[in-house]
């Protein structure tokens, strides 16, 4: 022990325990404090009763020799905080040139583990940038793995361990299938040793024992989790593929077998299981299900969401089922079945399919919006995002078409009731654009020929009457009078309450415009001795699904009148169109799923109870 030291602990000023730590603490040593971090010690000065220390941030701090023996962590000349302070540039190259030599001795100072994280710490500034310790670490993971010394866990969040003893990568992999507490671990196990297969030196006597472990897992799990028996069987089938010396054990287990068992879950099956391996069993349906297979590619394309919907028809195209896939689309648009997901996909893969990007395909969009309106009223729209962000589709959609199917387009628009105005006006816009001369259809300033009657009930004709008078009489003018105090404030220019009155008033304008015009077309009626031989406007109708037997009822009213929490609709909406005028027992196609519906009973609607405008004339629902 340094005499200085031992005279202190014989004066009893310093215990033999600290002088003890306080020895390994000699200037020049490195050392750790929990709070200031790295540093150096740079003196003692034990007259004084204290040592002094460099920190990073901290240079020549003084500290009590007691506290400094109880707070300082003397650093072993080859650990790595150490060794970086000593030869930085030889770090430097290290990192380079043995990326798996670094790990190990940060792992080492670090007592045989470390999480990512704290490995970045240490050389995140100094020697790498972020970006440049991504890429190295992705590489030097890589490396980790393959060597064996190294326990590298699937979690982010876990400790990088070092082995006492090497393990190959492979029996690692083989363990932790093995080890996998639950089938869906099993099968990501799995998939990685299918991908790192040629990992395995011994094939035969490593993976045999895998194949029937798969085997039989994939049978257990198949009435309760089907998916996974999926990903079973297709990962046995990739690894039999890679090693040929492997053989099933289980020859009735195939995919195409499991596929035809499976036919009726296939739909809630897919979206659970991987790209890759969802693909694969639509690749397989050929074989599986034989010449009927298109048509069931095609139904579950108007039957799902999401990934798979553009899944099949990259299936089909490598098939050469190009035709039929476009049938099915042509006649989905036309009788505006078509699933959101479908138009989106359409509308995004337009290039392709230049023939089927026509104004139908706005009005197979709008009718799909409709839906999604009446199923779930508060639900955000893709379809209504994609028709707003994609600029260009509408002009795609109405390329080269006549004047009459673009004003009619603009007619469903105004009406609509899926947009707020200034979403309304953006998207008519879009049309005016190639027709200028329907510029008129925004402004209110078609000629009144062209304008179709729009039946209406008294109670809803009362309610627009009333929102124009309030506009009239009352919004516009405090607008005008807000228009006034604004231009008041001084410089237009940067007067942003003037710009937002003048805004405003340009809404409300338009908003009037639209108001008369559809007054003036609106006949009122209180759906009184409808005619029930038909669906007509004023009916109530019960349909009964063909498949399931289920049945809905739908009452038909006036343009203003929808209210879909009580299956109360528009005649101008999609169902209501494709009702009018139908018999009982006429089957019509209403759903996006391409679902059938026969019409089992036609009757009158209750009558309006508000009271005709006797300044308005009263027109029959049925003449509509």
């Amino acid at each position: 022990m340094d005499a200085e030291l031992q005279k202190l602990v014989e004066s009893e000023k310093l215990t033999s325990k600290s002088a003890e730590q306080l020895e390994e603490l000699k200037p020049r040593t490195y050392c750790l404090h929990k709070s200031w971090g790295f540093g150096r010690v740079a003196e003692w000065n034990l007259l004084l009763n204290q040592i002094v220390i460099d920190f990073a941030g901290k240079k020549a701090h003084p500290m009590q020799l007691q506290y400094a023996a109880e707070n300082l962590t003397p650093l072993a000349p080859e650990h790595f905080l150490a060794r970086k302070a000593v030869d930085l540039t030889a770090i430097k190259k290290l990192v380079k040139g043995d990326a798996a030599a670094i790990v190990r001795n940060i792992l080492e100072s670090l007592g045989g583990k470390a999480t990512v994280q704290q490995i970045s710490e240490w050389l995140i500034g100094d020697i790498f940038s972020e970006a440049e310790w991504k890429r190295w670490w992705e590489s030097t993971k890589k490396t980790l793995k393959k060597e064996g010394n190294f326990l590298v866990p699937t979690k982010k969040n876990e400790p990088i361990q070092l082995r006492a003893t090497p393990v190959s990568h492979a029996e690692e992999l083989i363990e932790s299938f093995n080890q996998a507490p639950q089938p869906k671990e099993q099968a990501t196990a799995l998939d990685q040793i299918v991908k790192l297969y040629q990992e395995f030196k011994e094939p035969e006597k490593q993976l045999q024992p895998i194949i029937v472990t798969i085997e039989n897992a994939a049978v257990r799990n198949q009435k309760l989790h089907p998916a996974l028996t999926f990903e079973f069987v297709i990962a046995r089938d990739e690894l039999l593929e890679r090693v040929p010396k492997l053989k099933a054990s289980n020859l009735s287990l195939t995919l195409p077998k499991l596929i035809a068992d499976e036919e009726p879950r296939l739909m809630a099956i897919l979206p659970k299981l991987p790209a890759a391996k969802e693909k694969k069993v639509l690749q397989t349906l050929p074989v599986a299900l034989g010449e009927r297979w298109t048509a069931r590619a095609l139904q579950l394309m108007q039957r799902s969401q999401g990934r798979i919907v553009a899944q099949i028809p990259r299936v089909l195209g490598e098939a050469g089922q190009h035709a039929e896939l476009r049938t099915m689309l042509e006649r989905s648009i036309r009788e505006h079945s078509a699933t959101s997901d479908m138009l989106i996909w359409l509308s995004n893969e337009r290039d392709r399919w230049t023939e089927l990007v026509t104004p139908d395909l706005l009005g197979a969009i709008l009718s799909a919006m409709e839906r999604e309106q009446h199923i779930a009223p508060t639900r955000g729209s893709k379809l209504q995002r994609l028709l707003m962000e994609d600029r260009e589709l509408i002009g795609a959609m109405f390329k080269g078409a006549e004047i009459g199917r673009a004003r009619d387009a603009m007619r469903k628009l105004l009406l609509s009731p899926l947009f707020d105005e200034l979403t309304k006006r953006s998207l008519l816009a879009r049309i005016v654009k190639l027709y200028p001369e329907l510029e008129g259809m925004i402004t209110g300033a078609q000629a009144p020929e062209k304008s179709e009657a729009l039946v209406v009930s008294w109670s809803s004709l009362e309610k627009r009457r009333a929102e124009f008078e309030e506009l009239v009489n009352k919004k516009i003018p405090e607008n005008s009078k807000e228009i006034g105090v604004a231009r008041s404030y001084g410089d237009l220019r940067e007067n942003f309450e003037f710009k937002a009155a003048k805004q405003m008033q340009a809404v409300l304008m338009r908003r009037k415009v639209e108001l008369e015009s559809m007054l003036d077309r609106a006949r009122g009626t209180a759906f009184e001795n409808p005619d029930t031989s038909r669906v007509s406007v004023g009916t109530i109708v019960t349909l009964r699904e063909s498949d399931s037997k289920k049945e809905e009822t739908y009452t038909i009213l006036g343009a203003w009148d929808g209210d879909p929490d009580r299956n109360i609709i528009s005649y101008q909406t999609a169902i209501g169109q494709a009702l009018l005028g139908r018999k009982v027992g006429d089957v019509v196609t209403l759903n996006a799923d391409g679902g059938r519906y026969a019409i089992v009973s036609i009757e009158a609607a209750p009558r309006d109870a508000t009271a005709p405008d006797p300044s308005l004339s009263e027109t029959e629902p049925a003449s509509v």
